[in-house]
């Protein structure tokens, strides 16, 4: 199986499918959680509406490099979007989440090894390879973070 082929499988499995690493995903953990979860605060930990979309944030920019060539996101930004005030705008927000996630797979399965070792955008980010292991790494920190304050707020 070509690298491109394994870090898209990977994407999927952290956030839509997948029970091999974390005996769960984004998607399975996400899908049926209340709004008001969502949002809730719990001591001074980040919300899991802030974690999610922080994730989101991204695999949409990621995406964009794909579908653009430009980087267009800041690690300064990456707790900065609107927020939830309600059960559809969770949805609506889920529903993008999902969606991003699927396209993004779709871009990185297409690439050749080749491409994987090309810089990504900047030599600065090191390759393509480096930046998708970056955010599936990433994805599951937040993914433990997740399970654990879901767990605290309804059990």
């Amino acid at each position: 199986m070509a690298n491109s082929n394994v870090l898209a499988d990977r994407l999927r499995e952290v956030f839509l499918n997948g029970m091999w690493i974390a005996n769960t995903n984004y998607k399975d953990q996400l899908i049926s959680l209340d709004w008001h979860v969502a949002i809730t605060e719990l001591h001074s930990f980040n919300t899991i509406a802030a974690l999610a979309q922080h994730i989101h944030y991204y695999v949409a920019g990621v995406k964009n490099v794909f579908a653009n060539g430009r980087l267009e996101i800041s690690d300064i930004y990456s707790f900065d979007f609107p927020e939830i005030k309600s059960q559809q705008d969770w949805n609506l927000f889920l529903n993008r989440f999902w969606q991003d996630c699927e396209d993004l797979a779709l871009y990185v399965e297409r690439l050749t090894d080749e491409e994987l070792k090309k810089d990504f955008v900047d030599p600065k980010y090191g390759d393509f390879y480096r930046n998708i292991d970056a955010i599936i790494e990433h994805s599951y920190y937040h993914l433990g973070q997740i399970v654990l304050i879901k767990k605290a707020l309804i059990d």
